[in-house]
């Protein structure tokens, strides 16, 4: 049944997430999320969310392991969570800490690696991640924080929209703090970097 589920979603786009369904009910009205396709969005988009979130994202296979011990080591001050895992939980469970759904993550992480390409890891995560109080996916990010595309924006907002991404109901885009400016400056340079050394090239359209 999981194999199932992880297999599906490698072609149909999944139609709503539990994150997207419960914050709906808790805001009272659907939440805003279109779906867009890979190839209708900003590359640098792309490139800015793997700088931000996970940086050897072409590299692992599911786990970063250097990451995940920078994690213990540092204990509540920094995430271990790869891209692919986000994807998981996201997709598949439930927000919220609790054993159970850390052992669910762990069976379906590999095999959305194992089935997904690395574009489409992208592709759904950039369409499911919450980016403000009831706006889901880049499409309505794009559009709520920069009145923009998905396909238009630029290395500067691309930035801003994945330094909002770990805490999307504190962070504003649009109107960016002395340290979301920071930060996205820097994921604007981790972008560019890893678009030069190659650690892109899992994920570009060639």
């Amino acid at each position: 049944m999981i194999v199932l589920a992880v297999v599906m979603f490698s072609v149909l786009n999944p139609p709503t997430t539990h994150t997207m369904w419960s914050e709906g009910i808790r805001i009272g009205e659907p939440v805003d999320q279109l779906w867009v396709d890979a190839e209708d969005i900003a590359p640098v988009m792309l490139r800015s969310v793997v700088a931000a979130e996970d940086a050897n994202f072409c590299e692992h296979w599911g786990f970063d392991m250097t990451a995940i011990r920078a994690a213990i080591a540092q204990g509540a001050k920094r995430g271990g969570s790869t891209i692919s895992q986000q994807v998981a939980k996201n997709v598949y469970l439930w927000q919220g800490r609790s054993w159970v759904r850390k052992a669910l993550e762990g069976v379906l992480t590999p095999g959305v690696e194992l089935f997904w390409s690395k574009r489409r890891i992208l592709e759904v995560y950039l369409n499911v991640a919450e980016f403000d109080e009831g706006v889901f996916g880049v499409e309505a990010a794009a559009r709520h924080y920069f009145g923009a595309g998905p396909d238009e924006l630029s290395p500067r907002q691309a930035a801003l929209l994945a330094a909002v991404l770990p805490s999307p109901k504190k962070r504003n885009a649009a109107r960016p703090t002395a340290f979301l400016n920071k930060r996205a400056r820097s994921i604007q340079d981790g972008a560019e970097t890893i678009r030069r050394d190659g650690r892109a090239a899992c994920f570009e359209d060639t």
